[in-house]
């Protein structure tokens, strides 16, 4: 069985967009995949942005953290050799407690910015378990309560959970894991730094006979044990650090050694100037493991090792560590500075690129509709100017003139593209230059046959002229009455056929053989055109003045009243009269009007043939339905006349109003108002419709 293919089914609301419309639509999926591809790539820019950041405000809070830890535990050292003196209101531990309770301040700061993740806010809180115990550490320390080392152990507590916060480092790193191991390491070893300091001082200045039993080799199982740690954590730092940690260290402790040769030098110099004996003290090690030996400080003082030496050179190990701390932190934080200005330029770029690049597609494409649409836009209005003005513009030149004395040229229409809507105009073009070539084609056929049937009309009009002289000279030779009544009808008859003749004359554009050489008043050709009826004695005048008309209008004038007045008496009842006036008006015209008794013509109709009236068709197969509407306006465009039909005031019939310009007038004087005042003329009463009624029959009452 055959199958009919069916045609795609179309959205119509689609096909009627405009061309910008339909651009837009389709870029509307690639600039919304666009659109969520960017968004995702914005995104994830800002997401590494507010993670770089994040990396910031940790960094921030470490570098205060290993600040708070570092100033807690060297408060507890700086503060050994004065409490075990009893000077608990010295003004080094006042200080360095004013320190740490600075750095505390500083530290809660940066908890209050740092990013709220649960391992964060656990350190925090072991921070703060710590802080709460700080106050009583402070009280009693190196008294009897905190015997032994508990307390330097007892800071612990706050710098322990301060130093872990480090391993929270790393972000964006390529050892994410061990920059922060690093980094606690290095802690690590300047907490067992101090410890080695706090308690070796705590060795050389207190007092052992006042120790309980086993408190000193306890105080000395610590020392060792920190001694021990510190050397392990250097180890652990060494295993997680760089090659330009491991530099940076060697250079600090190198540096440290230099200054404490330097120190030892200036002490020498100094007990030198005092007269005393000085002896100089060994290397860091050495004190390390001669105070661990568990000899008196008598003993160590003869080797060098007092608690100011001492001191001093653990001090000076102890900053070569803080300095490693503080670089590692600072560059944390700069990492960390760097990673989240790249990451925020990285998003500011991207959200830029996708919308530029979207605000690009979209201004292309609207560059692009834009052009095409006024490119359509000019086709559509030239298309419009050839079809509505241009083209019925030279069709009408060719029916009116000579078609080979006409210019054919056709104006191309101005877009000079290679599109496809260039190939539309380049059509058009063509479609026009057919259309005027046809037209001419016609206009030379319909000549052809306005010669042929002009030929015929003066043929015929010969032997009407003829016949109608034969008429006359019966009539001048017969007395019967009757037979005197048939030979008029005749006549009337034969005048009828000449008329017809004439119009065809008309129709194919002749000028009237016979003009008259001089003025004729208008009475006279109201008359002329009276005799040119077969019920002529059913027409009135009155009313015409002393109005003459020009010789050479006189002929048309003549036949396009004939033709209203045959029009009247026809289309109006037998016993009905046709009454002709006409009066001057002030701007110097005349108004003929003709007004008859019969049934009128539908508002409608009238302004049809108003219309064909102020506008004469061409010649057509329609003319020889309403071949007087042709004439009438042919006679009145040739002199300037205006032709108008409109219903009669009485309510039936019609009444016909010619206006003569002062053109065919003999002597018009010139007008005393202005010409648009005289509206009257063409008047139209209220709640009609101005029309013209037919003069030949359409179907069966027009002729």
């Amino acid at each position: 069985m055959p199958t009919t293919s069916r045609p795609a089914r179309r959205l119509p609301f689609v096909r009627n967009w405009r061309v910008a419309q339909k651009l837009h639509a389709i870029l509307l999926v690639p600039v919304l995949v666009a659109l969520v591809l960017g968004g995702l790539r914005v995104r994830n820019s800002v997401d590494t942005w507010q993670a770089a950041d994040d990396a910031v405000r940790v960094a921030e809070l470490v570098q205060a953290a290993n600040k708070y830890a570092s100033d807690a535990i060297n408060e507890r050292d700086v503060s050994v050799a004065p409490l075990l003196n009893g000077d608990r209101t010295s003004s080094t531990v006042t200080e360095a407690r004013r320190i740490t309770d600075a750095d505390a301040v500083a530290f809660d700061r940066a908890v209050a910015r740092m990013p709220k993740t649960p391992g964060l806010l656990r350190r925090v809180q072991l921070v703060r378990a710590g802080e709460q115990l700080l106050p009583t550490v402070r009280a009693q320390a190196f008294t009897s309560q905190l015997k032994g080392v508990r307390t330097e152990e007892s800071y612990h507590a706050i710098q322990h959970p301060l130093m872990e916060i480090s391993n929270e480092l790393g972000f964006g790193s390529s050892n994410q894991a061990s920059f922060g191991r690093t980094l606690y390491a290095m802690s690590l070893t300047q907490a067992a730094e101090s410890l080695i300091r706090s308690i070796g001082v705590h060795l050389l200045v207190e007092d052992r006979s006042t120790l309980a039993p086993g408190e000193l080799q306890a105080q000395l199982g610590s020392f060792n044990s920190y001694v021990y740690l510190e050397q392990v954590a250097l180890q652990e730092y060494a295993g997680a650090g760089t090659a330009d940690d491991m530099t940076r260290l060697r250079a600090a402790l190198a540096a440290a050694e230099e200054r404490g040769k330097a120190q030892t030098a200036q002490a020498a110099q100094k007990a030198k100037a005092a007269g005393e004996t000085f002896v100089a003290p060994p290397g860091l090690a050495q004190m390390n493991s001669a105070i661990g030996s568990g000899s008196s400080a008598a003993e160590l003082a003869e080797q060098g090792i007092t608690p100011d030496s001492f001191f001093a050179a653990s001090t000076l190990g102890f900053d070569a560590y803080r300095s490693i701390e503080i670089n590692l932190s600072d560059t944390a934080l700069a990492g960390a500075h760097d990673i989240a200005d790249d990451a925020r330029n990285d998003a500011i770029t991207n959200a830029v690129l996708v919308l530029v690049s979207i605000l690009v597609a979209l201004l292309l494409a609207s560059w692009v509709a834009r052009t095409m649409s006024r490119s359509m836009r000019q086709l559509s209005a030239a298309a419009h100017e050839i079809a509505e003005q241009r083209l019925p513009a030279t069709l009408d030149r060719l029916t009116r003139s000579v078609p080979e004395r006409v210019d054919r040229e056709v104006e191309p229409i101005p877009i000079t593209t290679r599109d496809e809507i260039g190939e539309v105009a380049r059509a058009f073009d063509h479609v026009h230059r057919e259309a005027v070539r046809i037209g001419a084609q016609q206009a030379i056929v319909r000549g052809n046959f306005n010669t042929i049937f002009t030929n015929l009309a003066r043929r015929n009009h010969s032997l009407i002229e003829r016949q109608l002289a034969l008429i006359t000279d019966l009539e001048d030779k017969e007395a019967d009455p009757d037979q005197l009544a048939s030979l008029f009808k005749l006549d009337h008859v034969a005048t009828r056929v000449r008329r017809n003749g004439e119009n065809l004359l008309v129709l194919g554009g002749e000028e009237p053989t016979q003009q008259w050489d001089h003025p004729l008043p208008l009475v006279d050709v109201i008359r002329a055109a009276t005799a040119e009826v077969e019920q002529y004695e059913r027409i009135e005048v009155s009313g015409v003045p002393e109005t003459e008309i020009n010789g050479p209008a006189v002929t048309d004038l003549v036949h396009l009243l004939a033709e209203l007045l045959e029009n009247a008496t026809v289309f109006s009842s037998p016993q009905s009269r046709v009454r002709v006036t006409a009066a001057g008006l002030p701007d110097g015209m005349t108004m003929v009007e003709i007004h008859d008794q019969g049934i009128g013509l539908p508002p409608a109709e009238l302004a049809e043939l108003n219309h064909g009236l102020a506008n004469p068709p061409t010649v057509g197969v329609s003319i020889s339905q309403r071949m007087g509407l042709f004439v009438v306006g042919r006679l009145a465009d040739r002199h300037g006349i205006r032709a108008q039909l409109r219903p009669a005031a009485s309510g039936t019939g019609t009444t016909a109003l010619v206006m003569l310009p002062r053109t065919i007038i003999s002597g018009a004087p010139e007008p005393a108002v202005d010409v648009d005042s005289t509206t009257l003329s063409l008047a139209v009463p209220a709640g009609t419709l101005p029309g013209f009624e037919s003069w030949d029959e359409p179907s069966t009452h027009r002729k």
